[in-house]
């Protein structure tokens, strides 16, 4: 499935159906190029899950945690050394717990990511515009999906 959102508004719109859907355990990958919307798109669905701080970029941190109406946690893995290095850091306790874990660059670790999870790939049209590929396999994917037929930018 692909979105397209041609501004902020579109991005804030898609986290709203994409936060209405998560429950505790789910796990969304999130991949792109620099710059092109994920802390953005991830801000959005932490707002919506009742996250009161600002939420940034833990590129140097590689894992934030944040409380909602679930525990958020929001990890950046870019400068990860290996996949392996990310149980060093509780990799395990975040991905099977309570909350909902967003992992941007995921594909840096795809090796040790659970196979029930929603991946969305942002891409970059022009200077506002970005098309979100969704994939995933478990019930909160199939929920989003289902939820994104209706929404109107959506191309099957």
């Amino acid at each position: 499935m692909k979105i397209r959102v041609n501004n902020l508004k579109d991005t804030e719109r898609i986290g709203k159906i994409i936060a209405g859907c998560l429950t505790k355990g789910t796990v969304i990958c999130l991949d792109g190029h620099l710059g092109v919307g994920k802390t953005a798109l991830t801000s959005f669905i932490a707002k919506e899950l009742g996250v009161k701080e600002h939420v940034t970029s833990p590129t140097f941190t590689i894992i934030k945690e944040y409380q909602g109406k679930l525990p958020f946690y929001h990890m950046d893995v870019y400068r990860i050394e290996s996949a392996d290095s990310m149980y060093d850091l509780g990799y395990d306790e975040y991905i099977y717990s309570e909350g909902v874990t967003i992992i941007e660059w995921s594909d840096l670790i795809e090796e040790i990511l659970p196979e029930e999870r929603v991946n969305l790939r942002i891409i970059r049209i022009s200077d506002d515009e970005r098309e979100i590929k969704i994939d995933g396999k478990g019930y909160v994917f199939d929920k989003i999906a289902e939820e994104l037929k209706n929404y109107e930018n959506t191309v099957h």
